[in-house]
């Protein structure tokens, strides 16, 4: 791959935005190759978190490639914008979850990669933004979407409004990120968080992620109903009563995903 490095240890996918000369910025080759990779995670069942992050100390990715936006017509820009939404909308579909490492700029396209992962870390030094409004267009990635669910919609919009940029202990007061570390304890921490969720039982951290995510579009009492079935499908689950068994005889609990 050209533009991403990707690798698998003891059960966590690491994907790394490989273009450091230009700040990671996300250009057709980069999604292309991602998209493919989002692929192989979901087709592995031995994964039971995600990783992303950017190359080098500056920019977890500073936007979309302003030359290969430039050349949009009103004939090729929703594709364009489609084309970004749906490898986003596979990330967080993903069933296990994906941990953004933000560390330095994650600017408009890529602010809008790191909130299509389900949890966000970030170094003190990173800044977020959505500075499309500047160039002349709107954020194109789910960003318009995605921002209200996380911060409330009038906030989103003051800061899609303003193109404002907010620091990493804004952005944690906001919701945007859940934890700030120092810069070199950032992927430390994302790492830690990862193996913890993958020791957990694989179906419940799966069932987990689905109704939480399916909360979002959903009346309260439909999500309950969900809540309760999913729960009375992993009550059947051979994790489930290796869990509770563990628990009762003070044992630490080995979980098959099963």
């Amino acid at each position: 791959m050209n533009t991403l490095l990707y690798n698998v240890t003891d059960g966590i996918a690491y994907i790394t935005l490989n273009r450091p000369d230009k700040l990671n910025a996300l250009n057709a080759e980069l999604l292309n190759e991602l998209e493919e990779l989002i692929r192989q995670v979901a087709a592995d069942s031995t994964i039971g978190a995600v990783i992303i992050t950017g190359s080098g100390q500056k920019a977890f990715a500073a936007g979309a490639d302003i030359a290969e936006l430039h050349s949009q017509t009103a004939e090729t820009g929703g594709q364009f914008s489609q084309r970004g939404q749906r490898v986003f909308d596979m990330i967080e579909a993903l069933q296990v979850p994906v941990i953004a490492a933000v560390n330095g700029f994650a600017l408009g396209g890529g602010c809008e990669l790191a909130m299509a992962c389900h949890i966000r870390f970030a170094s003190s030094n990173a800044m977020l933004g959505l500075p499309e409004i500047s160039l002349g267009v709107i954020p194109g990635y789910g960003g318009t979407q995605r921002l209200g669910r996380l911060v409330g919609p009038a906030r989103a919009l003051e800061l899609i409004l303003s193109c404002e940029m907010v620091n990493a202990s804004t952005a944690l007061q906001l919701g945007l990120v859940q934890r700030v570390t120092e810069p070199e304890a950032l992927l430390r921490e994302a790492v830690t968080f990862a193996q913890m969720v993958a020791s957990k039982a694989p179906l419940a951290v799966r069932a987990a992620l689905m109704a939480v995510l399916a909360s979002r579009g959903l009346p309260v009492a439909d999500g309950q109903a969900l809540e309760a079935e999913l729960f009375g499908e992993l009550c059947g689950t051979n994790d489930f009563i290796e869990g509770t068994g563990a628990f009762l005889n003070k044992r630490k609990p080995s979980f098959t995903g099963t």
